[in-house]
C-alpha cells in the first residue's frame, strides 16, 4: 500500500497502481482496501495479469504505508526462539524457562500497525526504555477455527517484515500489561510489501536481520523458531477463529535491545524485503509514560 493507501503491485522499481481494479465505494474506506484484496484475491488476480495497463509510479516515489492498515487481529508469539529465552532478565515478563509453547500468545492492538514512511514515534517525554524486536508477519488469506497443521499453509496469503516495539517494565515500578506496552500508534511496522505466500515456497529457509544505525542487533535462521508458522496458526485457531487478512507477529531471536530518538532502525528478511524507520518523539499526550 502506498500513499493515501492505494494499492499497488511492485514490477521491478516500478510500482502498478491497481487501485482502479478494486470497487469505488473503497474510496471512502481505504484502509479496509487490503482486506477486500486478500478476501477477493482469487477473482482479482485475473484482473491483474496485464500491469502495463494500470498507470507506472517509480517505487522511490511513493510514501510506503503499512501493508494491511486495518487487520481485524493481530497476533504474536513470545519467547520463540531458545536463544532469546532469559536475555531480558528481570525485564522478561514470560515465566523464566518458558517459551513460546508454553506462552502461546498474546495481542497487540490493531492499531499500533503502521508502515515504513511513518516512523517509530516514541512517547513523548519518556525515559522509559524501548526495545526493537525483529520478526516475519504472516498475513493470513483465508479465515477459520481449528486449522490443522498441515492444512495451516493454506489459510495464509503472504509474508511481511515486522518489527515488534516494545516498552519494558521495570520490577516494582512499572509493570504494565503486555498488550499496553506493544500498542503505541508505530509500535508495530509491517512492510515493505506484502509477498504473496507463492513467491515463498519455504519460509524456514529464510534468515531475518535487523540494524540500528548500521550496527547489527539481531540475525537469525526462521527454521529456528519454536513455534513455526504452521504450529502458530493452529494454535491461534483452536482458540479464536482468524479472519482474512489477519496478521501474527512470528516472535524475536536474541538480540533484543533499545532504541532512541534519532536512532535509525533497519529490519531485512531474505526474500520478503527491508525497510528503514527513523525514530522520533510522539506529540504530547494527555497521559505520560
Amino acid at each position: 500500500m502506498f500513499d493515501d493507501l492505494r494499492i499497488g503491485v511492485v514490477a521491478g522499481e516500478r510500482v502498478a497502481d491497481v487501485t482502479g481494479a478494486l470497487p469505488e465505494l473503497l474510496a471512502s474506506w481505504p484502509e479496509q482496501r487490503m482486506n477486500w484484496v486478500i478476501r477477493n484475491w482469487a477473482e482479482l488476480q485475473a484482473q491483474l495479469g496485464d500491469l502495463d495497463a494500470f498507470p507506472s509510479i517509480a517505487l522511490d516515489a511513493v510514501r510506503l504505508r503499512a501493508v494491511n492498515p486495518a487487520p481485524p487481529q493481530l497476533f504474536a508469539i513470545p519467547a520463540n526462539f531458545h536463544e532469546h529465552i532469559g536475555e531480558l532478565a528481570d525485564r522478561a515478563i514470560t515465566p523464566k524457562g518458558k517459551s513460546g509453547a508454553d506462552a502461546r500468545f498474546f495481542l497487540k492492538a490493531a492499531g499500533s500497525v503502521s508502515g515504513p514512511s511513518d516512523g517509530i514515534l516514541l512517547p513523548n517525554g519518556s525515559l522509559r526504555r524501548f526495545d526493537h524486536e525483529c520478526e516475519l508477519g504472516v498475513v493470513i488469506g483465508v479465515g477459520g477455527a481449528n486449522i490443522r497443521q498441515e492444512d495451516a499453509l493454506d489459510h495464509v496469503f503472504g509474508y511481511t517484515c515486522l518489527i515488534d516495539m516494545t516498552m519494558r517494565i521495570e520490577k516494582g515500578k512499572f509493570e504494565e500489561d503486555r498488550s499496553l506496552r506493544k500498542s503505541f500508534q508505530t509500535f508495530t511496522p509491517v512492510g515493505p510489501a506484502l509477498v504473496t505466500a507463492d513467491e515463498v515456497p519455504d519460509v524456514t529457509a529464510l534468515r531475518s536481520r535487523l540494524f540500528v544505525n548500521d550496527d547489527l542487533r539481531q540475525s537469525a535462521h526462521l527454521a529456528d523458531m519454536i513455534v513455526s508458522v504452521p504450529e502458530a496458526i493452529e494454535l491461534i485457531s483452536s482458540v479464536v477463529a482468524l479472519q482474512p487478512g489477519d496478521i501474527i507477529a512470528s516472535g524475536t531471536p536474541k538480540g533484543v535491545g533499545p532504541v532512541g530518538i534519532g536512532d535509525c532502525v533497519r529490519i531485512e528478511i531474505d526474500t520478503i524485503g527491508a525497510m528503514t524507520l527513523a525514530v522520533s518523539e510522539a506529540p504530547p499526550s494527555p497521559r505520560p509514560f
